[in-house]
């Protein structure tokens, strides 16, 4: 935020930034010091930014809002003047395609004096932004972090709602940390944000790619649109595209997004000739931590990271790599990943059983693929899981869960995954019917059982699995709430796996004493 009004650019100033006009203006100057998609969150002095909603225009909370000023389009307009509100109105066509330049400028352009390494992708980008953070921090370094599961400064919790929040909120955020005395930031930056302008007026160092795979096709009609959306971080037409590419060439739209970028420094774990950086596992412990070997050019380095799975050596590259491009002590860095862990990513809940028990924020088909690839590599015994869909999301990778956990597990539970305004019974069922069918095409032998709430199917895992077995519940991770309908009530997965433990060796100890 600005140190003073005066010091904050002027209302005039930002109508140019933005190719607005000016409805209402004033003969004295007006500073804006800040600016807000809440109405009831704008400061006195601020710029409220009314943007059309689903049911309503942000326009009709103008009149009862502090603001100096509103910055909307001629719908809102329409709606402000059929008030007796006479504050200065910014009228452009579209508010969203000019935030983030607007909110950059009124906050003095933070990020030109930060170090911002943002990550997109798929799946991997809170795992890779956790092990950027701890790394930065090792090599010395003052560090934010913006994600799925918050935003720190400095280590320190700071309440967001959004993986990449709204413009407005993102670069007052860089302000924050940059008076926080932070050097280096990192972000995972969505498709959502990529296509609605959240990251625009942001400047990159570097832009992480991790993969692609079926996701968001609510949001975007297809799978290249989706990729479009991803490739505006690294075309070098682009706004937003960072100063130096990272990109994970371990799938064929990695390969693609190669191609769309400038001189992009690529990262393998395959084997692949001629990257940047390649990686490979030297060795698994049976707590799944692994050591790995990463070769940049000529240069070798060792690593230790406790994630298990093929996917976070990738991770792991892919965040040395940013942090190689982004000038930092490789050797430093490297000392700081091995502690990294990520609360609901392949998180091991232990209450003494003699069985493994995980729980994953896995909610797209290649994720519970990946996750139980990974659980199957590490156990002799059977393998259960927990899977689900959300309401109000891309139905067709609704049949595509079922399939993935069908393939791979012995025993699979569909159950309740925020079933939001749906009907959750026919979100399992397509859940349902994707797992029978994969079931019958596979000739597996596989138990496939629907069971609709959510807590009584984390009590039927935990009672199928036998001593060398590793069971996951997929799905919520880190989230500790599940939405129905318009209500969101608490249910933590990490909480219900061990009170169903707790239970379990209860029954088992009760058993023991009843025996003896």
């Amino acid at each position: 935020m600005a140190d003073s009004p005066t010091s904050a650019p002027t209302l005039e100033h930002v109508a140019r930034i933005a190719g607005a006009r000016i409805i209402n203006a004033t003969q004295m100057p007006t500073h804006v010091s800040s600016i807000s998609l809440d109405s009831a969150r704008v400061e006195p002095g601020g710029l409220f930014a009314a943007v059309p909603g689903t049911r309503v225009h942000g326009a009709s909370f103008a009149f009862d809002s502090p603001a100096a000023a509103t910055l909307t389009d001629e719908a809102g307009l329409a709606l402000i003047q059929k008030t007796s509100d006479r504050r200065p109105i910014l009228v452009v066509d579209d508010v969203r395609a000019v935030l983030g330049d607007v909110s950059a400028e009124i906050y003095g352009h933070p990020s030109k004096q930060l170090t911002v390494l943002g990550v997109t992708g798929t799946s991997g980008k809170t795992t890779t932004t956790y092990l950027l953070e701890k790394g930065l921090m090792s090599a010395g370094h003052t560090t934010g972090i913006i994600g799925t599961t918050g935003t720190r400064i400095d280590g320190r919790e700071v309440p967001t709602k959004l993986t990449t929040p709204e413009a407005p909120t993102l670069q007052a955020l860089f302000a924050s940390m940059l008076a926080e005395g932070v050097t280096h930031v990192v972000m995972e930056v969505s498709s959502h944000a990529l296509s609605l302008g959240r990251v625009d007026g942001t400047e990159f160092a570097v832009a992480g790619f991790t993969n692609l795979s079926q996701d968001h096709l609510d949001f975007h009609p297809t799978m290249e649109d989706y990729f479009a959306a991803k490739a505006r971080f690294f075309d070098p037409a682009s706004s937003v595209a960072g100063k130096q590419s990272v990109i994970c060439v371990d799938d064929e739209w990695g390969e693609r997004m190669a191609e769309v970028a400038s001189a992009p420094f690529t990262v393998g774990t395959h084997g692949q000739a001629n990257v940047s950086e390649s990686a490979r596992r030297t060795n698994v412990e049976a707590s799944g931590a692994q050591s790995i070997e990463l070769t940049i050019g000529t240069d070798v380095f060792n690593a230790h990271i406790s994630l298990p799975g093929d996917f976070n050596v990738a991770n792991a590259a892919l965040a040395t790599g940013m942090a190689h491009c982004a000038g930092v002590d490789v050797e430093k860095f490297l000392s700081g990943i091995e502690s990294a862990g990520v609360p609901g990513r392949m998180e091991r809940i232990d209450e003494g059983q003699d069985f493994v028990a995980v729980v994953d924020y896995a909610h797209k088909p290649g994720a519970v693929a990946a996750v139980l690839n990974t659980l199957r590599a590490q156990v002799n015994g059977r393998l259960g899981v927990i899977v689900g869909a959300g309401g109000d999301r891309d139905s067709s990778k609704r049949p595509l869960m079922g399939a993935e956990a069908v393939k791979r597990a012995d025993y699979v539970i569909i159950t309740d995954d925020n079933p939001r305004s749906e009907d959750p019974a026919l979100i399992r069922a397509a859940v349902v019917d994707g797992a029978r069918a994969e079931a019958e095409a596979q000739d597996r032998d596989v138990e496939v059982v629907e069971i609709a709430s959510r807590a009584d199917a984390i009590d039927a895992l935990i009672a199928w699995a036998e001593p060398g077995d590793a069971v996951v519940v997929t799905g919520k991770g880190h989230e500790v709430g599940q939405i129905v309908g318009d209500q969101v009530h608490h249910f933590d997965d990490r909480e219900e796996v061990r009170r169903a433990l707790g239970e379990l060796r209860a029954a088992q100890r009760e058993t023991t004493e009843e025996e003896q």
